[in-house]
């Protein structure tokens, strides 16, 4: 199906039209809200998740079978989510699990990471990329971001690879991929594991294959503001056979896909219970057939966005690398250079939220390193890290300047807002053009 702006996916979800906004009589050139002017935008967002009435006729299928349980179900949802979202990546294998969080958790688990591993990541990332690190005792090493992309840097990953690094997982932040050529090239240099954290990137593509589907392993998130949602969830894809077994006895208890989640015949290894229900699964099977349509529209909204903004002095839109062939578009992300736009940008996101564009200024600049020490602060830490452990890592990794500026500068927009039609990009723009020519007199506000 076309996306022509979003306009054609009313047909589709016939409970919520999509958004469609609208200016005031104020103009570009007028007086900002903040200043005491009419707010540009007139009108308002919709919801997200958005919920058909199909999905509720489903889930009260399962729920009144009574099979909740994945393997105790005769429906099998999460078995069919599994095989479709599989097949829409051109992936052999995916294994559902319900969370992101347990998605990184699992993959990392099946990796045999473990104490005294090094794992190189993102600083610029939800802290369950981190999370998800030390809860196997391993010592997240963040690197660099290219401030242009908001990306986790290739060339700064290299640099501080050591004899304990075992895992590269390179974050696609807010949907945009991360620079796979440069990870994939290190890890077969390296002969290392690469694990996608995909989270906020669901049919994000990276020289026309799907984020996720590339790496050793992909993980996704389906948490309640994800492009594919269902409250909480996750997923884990792979095309090495070996490894999906033992990823599916990591979520299942030891318990692998063969024998069923009911048999007592364990396969020793490192495995909690991440078992997705079928009414997640029931969820996400009546999303899948108009995910296709909301990732082109947000595609033609985001590089029109783009556009506009690059017009505008001191606006920065993250720009996407040659290999990027889709964004996924869970956020828009861009920056506010205070000296070029006249503004910093908390009083900017002041501004702009007068104007009834809602924004946010994303993750702020924690010291990774810092945490992991306090984590691994207990005298079980004490016995696997000296303080000298988490000295020579801060010197290795450095300043992180890039990280620290971007956490200084950086304003999101969330995915709800790239859909619709292209004159809600007109009016996001036009706001901000407004803000810019009045940056002054804000600024002494």
């Amino acid at each position: 199906m076309a996306a022509s702006g979003g306009i054609g996916l009313a047909t589709i979800f016939s409970g919520l039209a999509p958004t469609i906004l609208s200016a005031s009589d104020a103009t570009v050139n007028g007086k900002p809200a903040i200043l005491g002017g009419t707010p540009y935008n007139q009108g308002a967002y919709s919801h997200w998740p958005i919920v058909e009435d199909e999905i509720a006729d489903n889930l009260l299928e399962v729920l009144k079978t009574g099979n909740w349980f994945r393997s105790g179900s005769r429906l099998h949802k999460v078995d069919q989510f599994e095989k479709e979202f599989a097949a829409m990546n051109k992936s052999k294998h995916c294994i559902a699990v319900n969370s992101g969080t347990a998605a990184l958790v699992a993959s990392l688990a099946a990796l045999e990471i473990g104490p005294g591993d090094e794992v190189i990541t993102s600083p610029y990332t939800f802290i369950a990329t981190i999370n998800s690190i030390v809860y196997h005792y391993a010592l997240p090493v963040p690197v660099d971001v290219d401030l242009e992309t908001f990306q986790v840097d290739p060339g700064a990953a290299d640099k501080v690879c050591g004899d304990n690094t075992r895992c590269l997982m390179p974050v696609h932040i807010g949907g945009a991929p991360a620079d796979l050529d440069g990870f994939l090239e290190i890890a077969k240099r390296r002969d290392l594991p690469l694990v996608e954290d995909a989270c906020q990137s669901h049919f994000g593509r990276w020289r026309d294959k799907n984020l996720g589907s590339i790496g050793t392993t992909g993980c996704f998130s389906m948490q309640v503001t994800k492009n594919l949602s269902c409250g909480d969830g996750g997923a884990i894809l792979t095309d090495d056979d070996h490894l999906a077994e033992r990823l599916f006895k990591c979520h299942n208890n030891c318990t692998g896909r063969a024998s069923g989640s009911l048999d007592f015949s364990y396969g020793p290894t490192r495995a909690i219970n991440q078992r997705m229900t079928e009414f997640q699964g029931t969820v996400l099977l009546g999303q899948m057939k108009a995910v296709e349509a909301y990732s082109e529209t947000r595609q033609e909204n985001g590089m029109y966005l783009n556009s506009l903004l690059a017009e505008i002095p001191g606006v920065f839109p993250a720009k996407l690398y040659d290999g990027v062939t889709r964004n996924a578009w869970h956020l828009y992300m861009f920056r506010i250079d205070k000296e070029r736009f006249g503004l910093d940008r908390d009083k900017f996101i002041e501004a702009l939220s007068a104007e009834r564009i809602p924004c946010m200024q994303g993750y702020g600049a924690v010291d990774w390193v810092d945490y992991a020490r306090k984590i691994f602060s207990t005298k079980a830490g004490e016995r696997l890290y000296t303080k000298k452990v988490f000295d020579d890592l801060t010197e290795r990794i450095g300043a992180l300047p890039n990280f620290k500026r971007l956490c200084g500068e950086a304003v999101w927009f969330t995915q709800n807002m790239m859909l619709g039609p292209k004159t809600n990009m007109d009016i996001i723009a036009d706001a901000i053009r407004r803000i810019q020519k009045n940056a002054g007199d804000i600024a002494k506000a």
